[in-house]
């Protein structure tokens, strides 16, 4: 069985390199599978061995500057501090280039001596690095990379006697790593503040007395001492004390939450005021906190097409170009009039700026930027999204579909009254069968007493649930499940969810259950259709009359009513074919259609696992008014994907055109290779930008109701 194992890593600060440094692990002998998370500087390796972890660690040791750490400093660390050798090299590195210039003209040994010595230091403080990793990277057989490109190019310059320009394009491109790494390093640490959710420890109290312990340490069942300024390390209730909950980390709301004696309470709350006991409900691994956080560090590894085209293009572009600069140097000259020496110089020049111009760092670093930074900006919001796919499908989408309870309601349950011959034996079976099921609907009968005691009790999917009371089978659910057992029934109309209840093969009556519609679900869907959304559905296994009811309160256009998973499943195929599909829902039953759905987004509040495993987003507030906040961060940061790839490709192609019929000099080609990739990096960081208000467009009535 292969272990897995999450790997720090330090001094990553280039996209191309991560996923050369992936494929190097891939190759060691007992790693199952790598893969590099370049915007969270982690490696993921999956291994059989411990030789295989070794191998794999010793190969990121030993590629370029790139180190396994323990602890990640990079957040941590000031710009001018991380990079300050970086900055005194660029520095020392202008000087010595600057007063060169001001040597004198005429042609003085001791001048062009001095010059000499003046172009080399100024070569060397800068490039030292880029000469030392490029020699690394040969003898390790990793040729065609961004380093290889400028030694080529710089090198080539000083064999043509232009010092000056050998110096620029280290200098420039020293710049504009720099600059790309502090752009890069901002996009970590806006990540990293969200990351920071989890407690490094907890106060146990123990037989009144307190033990410091780690998360991981906690068990359901033990009661924690959480005081002003602390956050709370796990999902519990409150048992004593009162206080103010800072939860802006876990879904955006940035309002405090009051809590008090037997208020749930999630885990990487703040708490802002009093001190607190809170009973843990859960272990760590299975709390809010723990959740958002494998969330977002797993998220890389879903990428979408553009992410995997820009990787693949990466691999084979860089060889083309620099075959394509060989025949240019050595082929062009073949065709000119005159002697193949004397315009081979020219050419040579030509060729090399035009290998600086083809570097291919501004879409290898933009694009998997863009879709970190929109990650983050969801993330910020309550959103988690599980990757770049989710953000593609989300972009894609033209139809919503909607389970209603729990998503379209609030799922706060209550018995509305009970129908029947037999009204008070149906109350107390039904009560004593629903405190045994996990469905949303059985919370209603939590407050009612009942004198039976429910045995052998089998929960059924999308029916409700059995058991047997003084040996009787007893039943509680809807209509189907009255049907399952041959149990005759009435045909009843509500406008709340009906639960039907039947003893010993004998029909006793049926309990209404009335829920309440969400304040914002009609404003969300107004502004879903403003975003193009042609058309809503609701699947639902509740009844046609309060589907329909629900329905045409929030202005859902088309609904399915009392249906099982499996049909729920079956439409949402049928859907699919007409458009791209997202469907929002939160309940067990929801997981099939979540997956199959294009893009399916989950209520993490009050969302069961299974649906939070099963969809691309997951919404932490189960607010509404999220789903279309998540498909416009989406639309924005697929647009600023494309422009990203258009922008940094048509300026390459234009450039590098006009390096082969125009005298670029070669700072200016690593000026314009540096400001395209800065363009990009510029552009992508967009996707953070907080949205205006809109007003939704309205869309009057509503299509046929679906039983």
């Amino acid at each position: 069985m292969a272990n897995k194992k999450k790997l720090k890593l330090s001094n990553l600060d280039c996209a191309a390199c991560a996923a050369k440094l992936a494929e190097e692990v891939n190759r060691q002998k007992g790693v199952k599978s790598a893969s590099v998370d370049f915007m969270r500087s982690t490696l993921f390796v999956e291994y059989e061995t411990d030789e295989g972890l070794a191998r794999a660690i010793k190969t990121a040791n030993s590629f370029e500057e790139v180190r396994v750490c323990v602890e990640d400093k990079e957040g941590k660390e000031s710009v001018f501090r991380r990079y300050k050798a970086d900055i005194v090299c660029i520095i020392l590195s202008a000087a010595l280039l600057a007063a060169t210039f001001f040597l004198p003209k005429e042609k003085y040994f001791w001048a062009e001596i001095l010059s000499y010595i003046l172009y080399g230091g100024a070569y060397l403080v800068v490039g030292w690095k880029i000469l030392i990793e490029t020699a690394k990277n040969l003898a390790h057989g990793r040729i065609f990379d961004e380093n290889f490109l400028m030694v080529i190019a710089s090198v080539g310059a000083m064999c043509l006697m232009q010092f000056s320009e050998a110096v620029e394009v280290m200098l420039l491109y020293s710049l504009g790593e720099l600059l790309q790494s502090i752009a890069v390093g901002a996009s970590r640490r806006s990540i990293a503040d969200l990351m920071d959710l989890k407690s490094e420890s907890a106060t146990l109290l123990c037989g009144g007395e307190e033990k410091i312990v780690s998360p991981e340490e906690i068990e359901a069942g033990d009661l924690l001492l959480v005081k002003a300024g602390e956050k709370i390390a796990v999902d519990g209730i409150v048992e004593k004390g009162k206080t103010s909950l800072d939860v802006k980390s876990l879904n955006g709301e940035s309002a405090y939450r009051d809590v008090g004696e037997g208020d749930a309470v999630m885990g990487g709350s703040i708490n802002v005021s009093g001190v607190i006991e809170v009973r843990a409900a859960k272990p760590y691994a299975e709390s809010t906190v723990a959740k958002i956080l494998d969330l977002v560090e797993n998220s890389a590894a879903k990428k979408a097409k553009p992410e995997k085209f820009i990787t693949k293009f990466a691999k084979i572009y860089t060889p083309v170009v620099c075959i394509a600069a060989l025949a240019v140097a050595f082929g062009v000259p073949l065709f000119l009039p005159g002697s193949y020496l004397s315009s081979l110089g020219e050419w040579v020049y030509r060729a090399l700026t035009f290998l600086v111009i083809s570097c291919p760092c501004a879409l290898v670093i933009s694009v998997p930027l863009s879709y970190f930074s929109g990650i983050g900006f969801a993330a910020k919001h309550g959103i988690l999204m599980k990757g770049s796919t989710g953000i593609d499908a989300l972009a894609r989408a033209k139809i919503a579909a909607f389970d209603k309870t729990g998503t379209l309601t609030y799922g706060n349950f209550t018995v509305k009254q009970t129908r029947g011959e037999y009204k008070e034996e149906a109350l107390g079976v039904a009560a004593a069968l629903e405190k045994h099921s996990s469905h949303p609907l059985a919370r209603a009968f939590d407050g009612v007493s009942s004198p039976y005691i429910a045995e052998e009790v089998r929960e059924l999917p999308g029916l409700g649930i059995s058991a047997k009371i003084g040996g009787e089978i007893s039943l509680a659910g809807n209509k189907k499940l009255m049907e399952k057992y041959g149990i005759r029934c009435e045909d009843e109309k509500a406008a709340g969810t009906l639960v039907f209840v039947a003893r010993g093969g004998r029909y006793l009556g049926c309990v209404e259950i009335e829920d309440e519609v969400k304040d914002n679900a009609k404003t969300a869907l107004e502004e879903l259709r403003s975003l193009g959304i042609g058309k809503t559905v609701m699947l639902t296994g509740d009844n046609a009359v309060r589907a329909g009811s629900v329905a045409r309160q929030v202005g859902i256009g088309e609904v399915y009513a009392g249906l099982l998973p499996d049909e729920k499943l079956e439409i949402a195929e049928k859907l699919k074919k007409e458009g791209a599909l997202v469907y929002v829902g939160d309940g067990i039953n929801d997981a099939p259609v979540l997956i199959a759905a294009d893009a399916g987004i989950s209520m993490g509040g009050v969302g069961s696992d299974a649906a939070i495993e099963a969809s691309d987003a997951v919404l932490m507030r189960d607010d509404l008014s999220n789903v279309p906040l998540a498909i416009r961060a989406s639309k924005r940061t697929k647009s600023i994907v494309m422009q990203n790839i258009v922008l940094a490709i048509a300026l390459k192609v234009v450039i590098m055109v006009l390096s082969l019929t125009v005298d670029l000099p070669l700072w200016v080609a690593v000026l314009a290779d540096v400001g395209v990739m800065m363009l990009a990096v510029l552009n992508s960081f967009r996707t953070r930008i907080p949205f205006r208000k809109t007003k939704a467009r309205k869309e009057n009535g509503t299509r046929p109701v679906h039983g």
